[in-house]
């Protein structure tokens, strides 16, 4: 139901609940918080539902006014004196709240995994972590609240974290009632279905596009003279202007255009944005970059002009030092505290993961406070912290995802675009987009005006969810893996892909063939034999072999294969038509190698010494495509027989190359001239025509030294299945064409049948219970758990673990590893398992440490040996490098005692994340002290003890000053 051009509201409730509409209502007489400023619809409507003490999901940009409804469900809850819970997906955005509310409430309380605050106050903020572990531990705090609210619920989809919110919401009581607050997601409907079906309760929609300030989006080339509006604040994007900035890359492109690299000095483009900015007083203004190393960079290189007056820079003195007066006189001379003041002072600002906790929280307020002009971020300054700008740049609109580069996404660019614009400050909120490469017009407009990503469940088993949910009644794991989202939604899925279903089997049942059996011999034979070529092909074009014929003017003829693995690549409701049957390769025939390149994607795995082994290669060549490839950007495709075609250079990778010639032309000094290109694809025809019987091929025996009898044993199979192929009573029909056609049509279908049965089937069953029952095996063999799955003595201890994998620290523990081990041991050996930043260096381990080292990965080879034999489906890779040893002796430094100084020449981590480790091992430390009572262990429990005084000290504990 749409109440007014701004506002959705929909609702879903049980069957049998007696609902009254919420569309008339008005705000109360004597509402439990009153506003100083006129409510938006969207609070209004939240608000309502409040006051019916019905759960409501609020889904609306950033900075529209969300916090509003926490804040009226705080004070409802508060007069009715009754226990409210707040929860944020990070202790940052907690302490803030907490700092808030207490201003507002007086009676609240903070309880992250190292700060506890009046715990037992009315109102207590947290994070979604502690309420899980509250809930498995049915603490009576959270039995007495009536309401929570869970801020940035789109962080469910996080694939790390995002589970935590299934299971708080899954096993919260269904007396307590949810404020779930939310950017814009497009299935907020479908994620208030699931909260009514495993609550039986109630859930409002209230949903809003509307930005409070508008925001303008523009485009600027690098090496550009200007900016350039791609959408306005109407919403209108300008074609005209995208195609004028494509125009000049393209330009650029041929001439000087300069890529960016992260060790260029090379920032004129940068600079000259910030001084736009600031000469329009568009400030202030974040630069969103990727790397942390690029936001240092780019800050080094704007210190030479000064954004700030004497007034400010006194008064950013006068915080700086007050923040910092703690801190010993050591830790003031670290090289980040004493290199960010200078910077600050002129107006710039540095915010990253990499930065010590206290020096971001200095650099938040100052940015709050207006005294920072323009700040150099990464992205996770755009979640949950609620710090607008006027202005935001983004530096680059790729990003490296941990397995590939690739252009932001539709969401990732709302959430991030979403901080340009101050309410009440700002008529609207320009965003800079600045762009070294080329983007499809169509993709570029999605990711502006596209719709905001959908909420998926990124929900997963874990071992510390399967040990609680067994101390929990009533629930068990498969009650969790029923009620969960992730099985929500693929149910819903149902319907559509029996619709599918019977699609399939009505155009399979519809396809008769005369005299099938004499075709479906004639068919097998043909795909055999395609095998066979393909690996043919292949042991060709490996670059042991073909390496040496890449010269410049060889003639290659080019195939690129498009057929994917239907088990993998079917989409479930595009693909699954008629249409789709057959995927054509792209047949390009004879093309003029220009040059070749190696791409170094190290195959994993893969034992083979060659040095070619492993490596990528991707060629050049001379095509001739479809006209107008070029002129329109479009992807290059083969042209027809005839036709008039671009000769294209076109990179191809290496197996895409369907036969090598024995010839080579001689090529022009400059390839880039159009004339140059299609005198070469004259000579491309000209050879055709010559050589009618077929170009002469490079022999692979002969020219590219193949001496292997498993070869020669293939090259005779091909042989022997063409005879076989040519003598078949059809080969030379004039309807074998027709029939082998509609045969391939009839296997594809039947394959794609039963891909779809196979789905359904799956998911009829409960999701992931074949991994819940790999999983206990594991916990079995490992003594966690009895054969009638009662909890062992190691399952007790390890529900206190959730730092770190609980199953190896509790084998640690099980194995006496801490027995005989030093406090610096303990807190040494305890960094190897909290998951450390990667570092580029593998450093020796110190002398005291190989011995426990040693121990932790004879334990990890054993967990995973287990795991494997149990059937999990594990990354053994991976899982082995979750244990990294590259902060083991700067960690051993810390626990005797060194200062944070000396720590930080230990290793190449950036402080930040140095002391994100050690905060981790706290966390840990405070849960083995709990184990250790578990099994009644006094002297672990008072060597834990020991080394959580030892461990918290210094700048790494420094009091928050949100606090």
């Amino acid at each position: 139901m749409l109440l007014n051009n701004k506002v959705r509201h929909e609702v879903v409730h049980p069957l049998n609940y007696e609902y009254t509409s919420i569309k008339n209502e008005n705000l109360p007489e004597k509402p439990s918080r009153e506003y100083k400023f006129k409510l938006d619809p969207f609070q209004k409507y939240a608000i309502n539902c409040i006051e019916r003490n019905e759960s409501a999901l609020v889904s609306a940009h950033t900075s529209a006014g969300k916090t509003v409804v926490a804040e009226y469900a705080i004070a409802k809850a508060l007069q009715n004196r009754q226990r409210v819970v707040y929860t944020s997906p990070i202790k940052a955005l907690s302490n803030q709240k907490y700092r808030d509310f207490v201003q507002e409430f007086g009676d609240v309380g903070l309880i992250t995994g190292d700060i506890t605050i009046n715990p037992n106050a009315s109102c207590l903020v947290m994070t979604t972590e502690i309420l899980r572990t509250m809930l498995y531990r049915k603490n009576d705090v959270v039995k007495e609240a009536s309401w929570i609210i869970f801020d940035e619920i789109h962080y469910m989809q996080d694939i790390d974290r995002g589970v935590v919110w299934e299971e708080a919401i899954i096993i919260v009581p269904s007396e307590i009632r949810f404020i779930f607050l939310s950017a814009t997601i497009p299935n907020a409907t479908q994620f208030a279905e699931w909260v009514c079906k495993i609550h039986k309760q109630p859930c409002h929609v209230i949903s809003t596009d509307y930005r409070p300030t508008p925001l303008q989006h523009y485009l600027f080339p690098i090496n550009g003279s200007g900016i350039y509006i791609a959408v306005d604040e109407e919403g209108e994007f300008h074609q005209d202007n995208y195609y004028k900035v494509m125009n000049l890359l393209e330009t650029e492109s041929e001439s000087k255009l300069k890529k960016w690299k992260n060790n260029s000095k090379d920032f004129t483009d940068i600079l000259n944005i910030v001084k736009m900015i600031i000469s329009k007083n568009y400030q202030p203004a974040i630069v969103f970059s990727f790397s942390k190393k690029d936001c240092e960079i780019f800050a080094i290189q704007l210190s030479k002009f000064d954004f700030n007056d004497d007034h400010e820079k006194n008064m950013i003195d006068e915080i700086f030092k007050n923040a910092t007066a703690t801190l010993s006189d050591e830790d003031t001379q670290l090289h980040q505290i004493q290199n960010m003041l200078p910077l600050l002072k002129r107006g710039i600002g540095i915010h990253h993961s990499g930065l010590l906790p206290l020096l971001k929280e200095i650099i938040e307020i100052l940015f709050q406070e207006g005294l920072v002009k323009v700040l150099f971020a990464t992205e996770t300054f755009s979640i949950g912290l609620n710090m607008p700008a006027k202005t935001v740049v983004f530096s680059k609109l790729k990003k490296f995802d941990g397995s590939r580069k690739r252009w932001l996404t539709s969401g990732e660019y709302i959430q991030m675009s979403g901080r340009a614009g101050r309410r009440g400050l700002d008529d609207f909120g320009i965003v800079i987009l600045m762009l070294d490469e080329k983007i499809d017009s169509e993709y570029a407009k999605d990711m502006i005006k596209g719709s905001p990503n959908e909420l998926k469940s990124a929900f997963h088993i874990r071992y510390s969810m399967i040990l609680n949910l067994l101390l929990l009644e009533p629930y068990k794991p498969e009650v969790i893996l029923e009620k969960s989202f992730y099985q929500y939604q693929n149910r819903l899925k149902e319907p559509s892909l029996e619709k599918n279903l019977k699609n399939l089997q009505n155009q399979y049942s519809k396809i008769s063939i005369e005299n099938e059996e004499s075709i479906e011999e004639y068919y097998n034979i043909y795909k055999q034999l395609e095998i066979y070529k393909e690996d043919f092909k292949s042991v060709i074009n490996h670059p042991v072999y073909i390496l040496p014929f890449l010269q410049p003017g060889r003639l290659v003829h080019i195939k690129i294969n498009h057929q994917h693995d239907l088990e993998t690549n079917l989409d479930d409701n595009a693909i699954l038509n008629e249409e789709s049957n057959t995927i054509d390769d792209d047949d390009f025939g004879w093309g003029i190698l220009i040059n070749f390149q190696k791409c170094f994607t190290q195959i994993k795995g893969s034992d083979v010494k060659s040095e070619f082994e492993g490596n990528r290669y991707i060629i050049d060549v001379l095509l001739l495509c479809k006209q107008g490839t070029e002129k329109d950007h479009l992807e290059p495709k083969p042209c027809e027989e005839g036709e008039k075609s671009d000769a294209i250079i076109v990179p191809c990778d290496l197996s895409s190359v369907e036969e090598i010639s024995s010839l080579r032309v001689f090529l022009p000094n400059n390839l880039k001239n159009l004339e140059s290109r299609n005198q070469m694809a004259k000579v491309i025809s000209e050879i055709t025509k010559n050589y009618q019987d077929g170009i002469p091929l490079l022999d692979p025996i002969e020219d590219l030294k193949i001496n292997d009898s498993s070869f020669d044993q293939l090259i005779k199979k091909i042989q022997i299945l063409e005879e076989k192929l040519f003598k078949h009573p059809l080969h030379d029909s004039p309807d074998i064409k027709t029939l082998y056609e509609q045969y391939d049509k009839k296997m594809v279908l039947n394959k794609k049948i039963k891909y779809m049965k196979k789905k359904i089937g799956k998911i009829k069953n409960i999701l992931k219970l074949d991994e819940l029952k790999y999983r206990k095996r594991v916990l079995r063999r490992l003594g966690f758990l009895s054969s009638s799955e009662i909890l062992e003595l190691k399952g007790r201890v390890a529900c206190e673990i959730q730092t770190g994998d609980e199953l190896v620290i509790t084998e640690m523990i099980f194995d006496g590893v801490f027995n005989d081990l030093t406090i610096p041991q303990v807190i040494s050996i305890l960094s190897c398992v909290v998951l450390p930043e990667k570092e580029k260096e593998d450093y020796l381990i110190r002398k005291e440490m190989r011995k426990p080292y040693k121990q932790l990965t004879d334990i990890v080879k054993k967990v995973l040996k287990i795991s494997i034999e149990s059937k999990l489906e594990i990354d053994e890779e991976k899982y082995i490098e979750s244990f990294r040893k590259n902060l083991i002796n700067a960690m051993y430094a810390w626990g005797s005692g060194e200062p944070f100084a000396n720590i930080c020449k230990l290793s190449e981590l950036y402080e930040g994340s140095i002391i994100k480790v050690i905060k981790s091992i706290d966390e840990l430390l405070q849960q083995l002290v709990k184990a250790a009572h578990v099994i009644n262990n006094i002297e672990l429990e008072n060597k834990f003890k020991e080394a959580i005084k030892q461990n918290h000290r210094g700048i790494a504990f420094s009091a928050s000053l949100y606090l």
